[in-house]
């Protein structure tokens, strides 16, 4: 992202293989803030939605879009992902999808199939959600979404 007319190299993206970056999870929350069409995608599966709680960028006018990418219990990869998210998203272009799992393991993996699909702006919140474990063995508080700060619920 190092092209100058480019509007998104206002932001702060890592490099990363198969897809357009890494963003930090604040750098994710002001993509979300100063972009009308950049979109947050939870790639998580519905029972962690339900029972982990999830990203609220309600205060941004938005809605988290959720795709699993890989499906409960099996975890295996949802075969329809693609086809679901670009449901959403509309057709490829210069939209940012910001794709977030619990550690950014999977949503990094979307992102990569979402690029191979023409999302070229197919981004991986680094550390996602729950980042990863403190020396307790839990999530939640070392990096990540929650750690950050940002606005998250629980049902």
């Amino acid at each position: 992202m190092n092209d100058t007319t480019d509007p998104l190299v206002a932001y702060a993206v890592s490099a990363a293989p198969g897809h357009a970056g890494d963003v930090a999870p604040r750098e994710a929350w002001r993509m979300l803030a100063e972009r009308p069409d950049a979109l947050l995608v939870d790639v998580r599966t519905t029972a962690e939605w339900t029972y982990v709680g999830g990203p609220d960028v309600s205060a941004l006018g938005k809605d988290v879009a959720r795709v699993d990418w890989q499906v409960f219990p099996a975890m295996t990869v949802n075969a329809g992902f693609v086809t679901a998210l670009a449901a959403i998203a509309g057709a490829p272009g210069a939209r940012p999808l910001l794709m977030l799992c619990r550690s950014g393991v999977r949503s990094a993996a979307a992102a990569k199939a979402m690029t191979e699909a023409g999302y070229t702006r197919a981004f991986n919140v680094k550390d996602g959600f729950e980042g990863p474990m403190d020396p307790l063995g839990r999530r939640g508080g070392v990096a990540g979404w929650k750690a950050g700060g940002l606005s998250w619920r629980q049902s």
